[in-house]
């Protein structure tokens, strides 16, 4: 008889506390998870997350709901081990049980999987609801008056997001590729970074005056370099009148006489600042129409930078057309002849 009533014991203490450890660990869990983390899962038809989000977003009604529960389940734990206990003998024990299997254990264990237990446990969270709705709406309604209901979405910072990316590189389980990942770094950086630190300066540019003649020999200089766009500027590198574009030359025959290039159709450009923002400066690309723009500084122009320029910042790559990989190989060549010995 005496080892029945242990049995007994034994079996309301084990359920009394694996229903505070569950209802322990479901509190940490729902807590932990993020709410715009979970509607954007929800919009990604996560069926966890959408069982999960109503009871997310009513927090004060399901915290209500649970911490009842669990006070009522260490509080029966408590009454049951008294009865049966010396009180100093059932107080410690009882605090043993409800800290190690009840908090500790079921805390640690949930807060690893929070979306998964929460989603599993979703309908026993809703009969709480249920059970102790008389007590807990009401507290859900003082705590909405104090605290506010709605919760702040929380927004990552851009180096927040930057470091979020990188993590993808280093985790196998990652959906997107290196190139993505190093795409997207790239392009939030862009506000953060120049013109000035990706353009060409003028000194390496081939620009021409309104005045200049372009005959077949020049025609020639510039197909060698593979020009396809060249500014069009006053001496004072203070007005851009244009871009001529090469294309627009193909059927005019240089042989004969020599061509004035105000003579020929120039396309409008707009300036930029040395100083303005990368993602300013794509917007323009978009909205200026052009795929080169010179950049000014203190009223005179001082370098161009080219829609390439910007794609290469972003891809963190530098991309070589036809052209520049020719123009490589014959360095290589000059270099390879210059070091050969006679």
């Amino acid at each position: 008889m005496f080892s029945v009533d242990i049995l007994i014991l034994c079996i309301e203490i084990g359920l009394l506390v694996a229903f505070s450890a569950l209802c322990s660990g479901l509190n940490v869990a729902l807590l932990s998870l993020d709410l715009a983390d979970l509607q954007r899962k929800a919009k990604l038809n996560n069926r966890d997350a959408r069982k999960v989000l109503p009871l997310r977003k009513n927090t004060h009604l399901t915290l209500a709901a649970i911490l009842l529960i669990n006070v009522a389940a260490v509080s029966a734990t408590s009454l049951v081990m008294e009865t049966h206990l010396y009180g100093l003998l059932a107080g410690a024990l009882s605090t043993l049980l409800i800290v190690i299997f009840g908090e500790i254990l079921p805390q640690a264990l949930f807060s690893r999987r929070a979306l998964y237990y929460c989603a599993r446990f979703s309908g026993l969270l809703k009969f709480a609801i249920v059970l102790t709705y008389p007590v807990s709406k009401p507290l859900q309604l003082l705590l909405d008056s104090l605290f506010g209901q709605a919760e702040r979405p929380g927004l990552q910072t851009r180096r927040e997001l930057g470091i979020m990316m990188s993590e993808h590189l280093t985790d196998s389980s990652s959906e997107l590729d290196d190139d993505e990942v190093e795409i997207m770094r790239g392009a939030l950086q862009l506000s953060e970074k120049r013109v000035r630190d990706i353009m060409t300066p003028l000194r390496n540019v081939y620009w021409m005056t309104p005045s200049d003649l372009i005959d077949a020999a020049k025609i020639d200089d510039i197909k060698e370099h593979g020009w396809s766009r060249i500014p069009i500027m006053n001496k004072q590198r203070t007005v851009c009148f244009g871009l001529l574009l090469m294309k627009d030359l193909v059927d005019i025959d240089f042989d004969h006489e020599a061509v004035a290039i105000h003579e020929l159709p120039l396309y409008p450009v707009q300036l930029v600042g040395s100083m303005t923002a990368l993602d300013t400066l794509f917007r323009k690309f978009i909205s200026g129409g052009a795929h080169l723009i010179p950049v000014e500084k203190d009223d005179r122009i001082v370098g161009i930078v080219t829609i390439e320029d910007l794609l290469e910042e972003i891809v963190g790559h530098e991309i070589e057309d036809e052209t520049d990989r020719n123009r490589r190989k014959q360095r290589t060549r000059a270099k390879s002849r210059k070091n050969t010995p006679f």
